[in-house]
């Protein structure tokens, strides 16, 4: 009961971040990679999928994740004057595909 209820929570925090993305500059880029992990946990829920997809698209995400990585880290809050900066967005992109990658190993452990 409670690996379903995980699931169906990355599943919930992966549709919102999706919705989210309608007004980014990408969001051709972005909201495919919100629901690519709501469809891995999904078929994880239905008990299908091979784990070593799971690890390789996780892996995926890892890399592209540490690519996003800022070369100055600035966090991840608006500024003072409410200006996002380069460094703030790639580091937000960065948190993003992280988590993602981190969900998806995590749905991988479920059976």
């Amino acid at each position: 009961m409670i690996k379903k209820s995980i699931m169906w929570l990355f599943m919930a925090m992966f549709v919102y971040a999706a919705i989210v993305q309608y007004n980014d500059p990408d969001p051709y880029v972005w909201i495919p990679t919100y629901l690519i992990p709501v469809f891995l946990c999904y078929r994880k829920l239905q008990g299908k999928g091979e784990q070593v997809m799971y690890f390789t698209i996780g892996l995926l995400y890892l890399m592209w994740a540490i690519n996003q990585f800022p070369p100055e880290w600035e966090g991840v809050k608006l500024n003072q004057m409410g200006m996002k900066t380069i460094n703030i967005e790639l580091g937000r992109e960065s948190l993003g595909l992280g988590i993602c990658a981190i969900a998806i190993w995590v749905c991988n452990l479920f059976k």
